[in-house]
């Protein structure tokens, strides 16, 4: 899952590239403002961060960033979920215009900015140049431990917050008892009145259908006598007339087929008229008029009615409105049971304070282990006889992410006592930290491919030279790209890449070059020397690769000093690290 390709068109000062990497050790070095970072501001736009129309290049109309990844494995499950395409290498594309409209695709289908932030977790760990200032923050120096420990803590966050909702239903219900006493006598009056009429559903329009029968029975009686009277007569009655025509024309039927045809529509309307009849017979015998019946009727529709007038509603409307107060009804003498809520409170904050008491022990037992192989990487970056601490101290009080107050502390030179990192650390130290612990937990993450920016600055000497170690042993396992102004780093890379500004008259533009061989002698002469080269320097570059081609006597890393526990295993039967990158820039 190596970053295999990156392709920009109008990025910053990028008017084209096409950068072609592989795996193992890549350094990208340069002058100042040469825009060596400006790749790796590409990728965290690529990887959904916020749309910014000051990364188009002036004079473009948009910008374009394109990023292809080895087969995405484990992410297989989740393009499966979003309807995306599995293919061998996963291609991630965005756009951004100068009217601020965003669009980005995951192997051609459209994808939001929180997709691409979730598949950027999967692809790539970022370590800035001021990472160092994430530990003086306390959620930083936690969720450092937490991954570090292997701990989960969103399950105890939904336990707080189901802790914290208890309470505040158990406060609601103790300040609003009288206010709560009135509601539900007000509901109790309303429900007991409305309960004695008992309406149900659809009770309306069966009771208005059947007062209009009854209401309107005699009519009713009078119209299917009539209807009977007219089929059924024995002088003039319609089945009589339609036998006598049936007759007619079965008589002569033999003459002429058409009459044949008549015969049988006349015989079937004998049988309907019929069928009719007896249904109205039978109409006759069952109907009555039924005066109580009609009685009750009335009565029971007034009550309706007078319900429905009284609290401003339809009558079809009572039922669920009787519905409706018996769920308030629930609702209040549920909250006005106390006791309830209170052995609910009990029972969240009793699931809760396990789960942190279990929590505070998984960071306890981790936090020697992680102080001690930071205290062990750093003895290798010119802090020999430092001590890492990590202190986990109860909290002021409880929140979503535990009982315990986590702290770095620090003490510099040895014999001293260990204190908060912010106060006894200078710029350089606390950036030698910060480098030993993203090297330590490197391999806590998933993503295959680790960028520094920077994160060597305030370090030199023999120092850079254990970075540049750090970073060639890390490229062993995993893809590794460093912006660096430093040679001894530069040096160790299995990979050079230049970048350097063009000054053209229709403006300024930034590209990539590969260095090989010679060109990368040169490069480090002049981040040794400057722009002027000399044998001196010249000698000195080709030394310091030589020397960097040399496996180190004793490596200072993850592996040295301790990985935690749950941190996957070192991949193994690292391959050798491949040609160099190829690039297409102007």
């Amino acid at each position: 899952m190596a970053l295999k390709r990156i392709a920009l068109r109008d990025f910053v000062i990028v008017e084209a590239l096409d950068l072609d990497l592989h795996t193992g050790f890549t350094v990208l070095t340069g002058e100042t403002g040469a825009g060596k970072s400006i790749l790796i501001d590409a990728l965290q736009m690529l990887l959904g961060a916020r749309a910014d129309t000051g990364v188009i290049r002036e004079g473009a109309q948009r910008t374009d960033i394109c990023a292809e990844f080895d087969g995405p494995a484990a992410l297989l499950p989740w393009l499966d979920e979003a309807g995306i395409p599995q293919e061998d290498s996963l291609l991630l594309r965005r756009t951004i215009d100068v009217q601020g409209k965003s669009r980005a695709w995951v192997n051609g289908v459209p994808a939001t900015a929180a997709q691409m932030r979730a598949i950027g977790d999967h692809l790539l760990d970022i370590h800035g140049q001021h990472a160092w200032q994430s530990l003086t923050r306390p959620e930083a120096v936690r969720g450092l431990l937490d991954a570090y420990a292997g701990a989960q803590v969103q399950p105890l966050a939904v336990l707080w917050s189901a802790w914290r909702d208890a309470q505040r239903a158990l406060a609601q219900a103790r300040a609003a008892q009288d206010t709560l006493q009135q509601e539900r006598e007000r509901l109790q009056w309303q429900v007991g009145e409305v309960d004695k009429l008992a309406p149900r559903a659809d009770e309306w329009d069966e009771l208005n259908a059947q007062h209009t029968r009854l209401s309107n029975a005699q009519t009713l009686l009078d119209s299917a006598q009539g209807a009977l009277n007219a089929l059924e007569d024995d002088d003039s009655g319609a089945l009589g007339r339609l036998a006598q025509a049936q007759d007619l024309l079965q008589d002569h039927e033999h003459m002429d087929e058409a009459l044949r045809a008549m015969r049988e529509v006349l015989t079937s309307c004998i049988a309907q008229a019929g069928d009719v009849a007896h249904s109205l017979q039978g109409y006759l015998r069952h109907t009555d008029l039924d005066p109580e019946r009609l009685q009750a009727l009335d009565e029971r529709l007034s009550q309706w009615m007078s319900l429905a007038r009284r609290y401003k509603r339809t009558p079809a409307e009572l039922p669920g409105l009787l519905e409706g107060w018996k769920a308030e009804l629930r609702q209040l003498d549920s909250a006005a049971d106390l006791a309830a809520l209170e052995a609910q409170e009990r029972t969240t904050a009793a699931a809760y304070q396990k789960a942190a008491r279990a929590l505070s022990q998984q960071r306890t037992q981790a936090a020697p282990r992680l102080a001690q192989a930071i205290t062990q990487a750093m003895q290798g970056l010119g802090m020999t006889g430092g001590r890492f601490a990590v202190s986990v101290d109860p909290a002021a009080e409880p929140g979503p992410q535990g009982i315990d107050a986590i702290s770095f502390l620090v003490s510099s030179h040895p014999g001293m006592t260990p204190k908060p990192i912010g106060k006894v650390a200078s710029g350089g130290e606390l950036s030698r930290i910060s480098l030993a612990i993203s090297v330590t937990t490197s391999e806590l993450g998933e993503a295959p491919t680790l960028i520094f920016d920077e994160v060597d600055s305030g370090v030199g000497g023999a120092v850079a030279e254990t970075v540049g170690r750090l970073m060639q042993q890390l490229g062993r396992d995993r893809q590794v790209l460093a912006v660096t102004h430093l040679p001894q780093v530069a040096a160790c890379a299995h990979h050079h890449l230049v970048v350097a500004k063009h000054k053209r008259a229709e403006g300024t533009t930034s590209g990539v070059t590969p260095a090989r061989h010679e060109e990368r002698v040169q490069e480090l002469a002049r981040m040794l020397g400057g722009e002027r080269l000399s044998a001196t320097t010249l000698a000195h570059a080709r030394e310091m690769l030589e020397g960097a081609a040399t496996p180190a006597a004793a490596a200072v890393g993850p592996q040295a000093a301790g990985t935690a526990p749950n941190a996957p295993a070192a991949r193994k039967g690292a391959k050798k690290a491949p040609a160099q990158p190829t690039t297409k820039a102007r």
